[in-house]
């Protein structure tokens, strides 16, 4: 089984060296992830394509293939391609026909063929011979050179059809990490999301910052929602996941800042603490999920003021973004379920929040508060590998119970995404298992049988401890985590 990867045109464009350069972190790219997923490939690189060969071994794992390249940033498309032996032009047309005739019902057409080898017949015979015997044998519009909606391409090598259909479109954007390393705001919400996407989408090295306003539940679920962006768009080049307990921090402005710019000054001292951060890890801009105007502490004078707490450059991929066009690419990329069930804690609320923050105000109030708090939050920030998340779920089985066989009626909870529950199906033999994606497992444990004892599973265990720790601060006892040889 063989595709053809096709470059994001932007890449094409550029320079004979910088597309170069691209095209070597996006080939590299590809083959680091599929050799950490175990699935074994051949990948040529040429001028503006690469081609991805599936070994034998891991022909029955096509699906999964076209799934990761799907969510690789730098690839525009892909393009399966089958091969078969033909006897004659009659022939040809059959096999094309079969292949494309459900796609050309009304649409036009054109049919583009390369040849290599001997033949009685030239490419332009070919293409035209293909061309009317599909315009007469099926349901389409005619043939049209300049502007079709189908383009039909194949490769007649001697005695070999090479068919090139079912295009895919993929992620687009640049190859990680053609940009420099950023650092991301998690709150696990919505915005911080879909902007953490937006970077990788566009080949920045994306590390996490979680402020923790206070909960342990807020701390697992922003760890979930940022390995789940990591495992899925991001996952060929490793990253760092910091968490920087900002209660005391919160305490401190509740206690002396005026009501109304208490979120203007939280703001400012994420950011100047998210600064000092990206600093001693050589990270020289920072991602927010701010969208102006939203809310009060996002108008274009509170930006103004809170971006003069530092002066690392802040960016916001979702600036000019309404809400819903935000909950909907949320919606695209996995996301928006871990938001819907996000706990918020706002840390501080305001009565009358200001909406124009005066900068000299500002500063006065900051005045206030105790800066030792502030930097000693940031050097008690606890900064762990993205794969650390599985080592710290590992770490906790002495609360959460693992085991690698199940006992008689046991109720087993597959709590993968929905996508890799129909991919690979768990079919336990005289067990019930129950499929509620580990993202709206906190919204419906409640509605299971409490008498009931239940086994949480997925594919590394990672978000089964996670989700089962988080089922336990919860009162529920009953879970442990089944991690089958």
């Amino acid at each position: 089984m063989q595709f053809i990867i096709r470059l994001h045109p932007e890449i094409i464009i550029k320079s004979r060296q910088v597309r170069k350069r691209f095209t070597f972190l996006l080939e590299g790219n590809i083959r680091r992830i599929f050799k950490m997923n175990d699935i074994s490939v051949e990948v040529r690189a040429s001028w503006d394509k690469f081609s991805l060969i599936v070994n034998r071994k891991s022909i029955h794992q096509v699906d999964e293939v076209i799934e990761r390249l799907q969510r690789v940033p730098g690839i525009d498309q892909i393009i399966r391609v089958e091969q078969s032996t033909f006897t004659d032009l009659d022939d040809i047309c059959q096999q094309v026909k079969q292949a494309w005739q459900d796609q050309l019902a009304n649409k036009s057409f054109v049919v583009r063929v390369k040849r290599r080898g001997k033949h009685e017949f030239s490419s332009l015979e070919i293409e035209r011979y293909v061309g009317g015997f599909l315009n007469k044998n099926c349901d389409t519009k005619g043939v049209e050179l300049k502007k079709p909606d189908i383009t039909i391409e194949f490769e007649v090598n001697q005695h070999t059809l090479i068919q090139r259909h079912h295009r895919i479109k993929c992620l687009g954007g640049m190859p990680l990490p053609t940009q420099e390393s950023v650092l991301s705001l998690m709150s696990g919400g919505y915005d911080s999301g879909v902007a953490t996407y937006q970077m990788m989408r566009r080949g920045a090295r994306t590390h996490f910052c979680f402020f923790n306003l206070g909960g342990k539940e807020h701390e697992i679920g922003v760890k979930q929602v940022s390995y789940y962006l990591w495992k899925r768009f991001s996952e060929s080049h490793r990253v760092k996941f910091i968490s920087v307990n900002f209660e005391s921090v919160v305490a401190d402005i509740l206690e002396n800042v005026d009501n109304p710019q208490m979120g203007v000054v939280l703001k400012r001292m994420m950011v100047r603490a998210a600064s000092q951060i990206a600093e001693k890890m050589d990270i020289s801009a920072l991602v927010t999920g701010e969208s102006l105007g939203q809310v009060s502490s996002q108008t274009l004078v509170n930006l103004n003021v809170i971006d003069k707490a530092t002066d690392t450059l802040i960016l916001r991929p979702l600036i000019c973004m309404d809400k819903l066009d935000i909950i909907d690419q949320a919606k695209h990329i996995g996301t928006e379920e871990f938001a819907k069930v996000m706990p918020e804690y706002c840390g501080v609320i305001s009565k009358k929040p200001t909406t124009k923050a005066d900068l000299m105000q500002i500063i006065e109030e900051e005045k206030k508060l105790d800066s030792n708090i502030l930097q000693q939050a940031i050097a008690e920030a606890k900064l762990q590998d993205i794969l650390s998340l599985e080592e710290e779920a590992q770490q906790n089985t002495q609360v959460v119970t693992e085991v690698e066989t199940l006992p008689n009626h046991a109720v087993v909870l597959d709590i993968r995404p929905t996508e890799e529950q129909e991919n690979a199906p768990l079919d336990i033999p005289g067990i019930t298992v129950k499929h509620i994606p580990f993202f709206k497992l906190a919204s419906q444990f409640s509605s299971l049988p409490q008498e009931q004892s239940y086994f949480l599973y997925c594919e590394r265990g990672v978000m089964s401890q996670l989700q089962a720790l988080l089922l336990h601060e919860q009162g529920y006892q009953q879970v442990q985590v089944y991690r089958p040889k």
